[in-house]
């Protein structure tokens, strides 16, 4: 078997087009998802506000229930059936995003209910009130324990970022599938756009170790 990279190296200028595209739908959905995540993860701390804790127990369920593929359909196609024309952008993003937010939301509940209740305690001690010892004292502790599993949610959010281009969003997995079209080097484009990828995902994970020895060096991590 003979391998050609010549076509693909030959719109290289277009891979990486397509790769800040990917890297533009993927800040913004890891945005998206790290808000909304933390509301859920917060609003399924208390069972007793039934409503609140319903909602998103409700909204966990359906998102985490079906696929990512199927929900970006729903955004690009299903929406214009009631009148609402989004950008492919924005589908791609909210579909990204909300997906992902089901998972952050377990990632901040579990890293809040494992800070010690006599945190807590001794915040009302002093006065504060249930609103302020959560901003103040509990979310300090807990973000520090979110980071090696939010890790993992990121780099899943850059590789799942590939099912944006079944929308029309121009990233680089669309941009190498345009090159497939033209020169018929599918193994060779393939084997580019996954070294990308990977590479991508390796300097992700190198940022985000390193923020976790600088927080252990610092004694912020237990």
């Amino acid at each position: 078997m003979n391998f050609d990279f010549t076509p693909v190296l030959a719109d290289w200028s277009a891979l990486m087009q397509g790769a800040s595209v990917t890297v533009e739908v993927t800040v913004c959905a890891l945005v998206l998802s790290c808000c909304l995540g933390l509301l859920i993860g917060i609003g399924r701390l208390n069972p007793e506000r039934r409503f609140v804790y319903g909602c998103c127990s409700v909204y966990l369920s359906c998102f985490r229930g079906t696929p990512l593929l199927v929900q970006l359909f729903i955004w690009f196609f299903g929406l214009p059936r009631f009148g609402i024309l989004l950008p492919a952008f924005v589908c791609g993003v909210l579909g990204l995003g909300m997906y992902s937010a089901s998972y952050v939301s377990e990632v901040v509940r579990g890293a809040i209910q494992s800070v010690d209740r006599g945190q807590r305690e001794a915040a009302r001690s002093l006065g504060m009130s249930g609103r302020q010892a959560m901003m103040k004292i509990i979310l300090p502790q807990a973000f520090v324990r979110m980071i090696p599993p939010l890790g993992n949610e990121f780099i899943a959010l850059i590789k799942n970022s590939a099912l944006v281009s079944l929308v029309t969003i121009h990233d680089l997995m669309h941009e190498g599938q345009k090159i497939i079209s033209v020169s018929y080097r599918s193994l060779e484009t393939y084997l580019v756009i996954a070294l990308i990828y990977w590479i991508l995902t390796s300097v992700t994970t190198l940022v985000l170790r390193r923020v976790e020895l600088r927080l252990q060096a610092g004694g912020m991590v237990q």
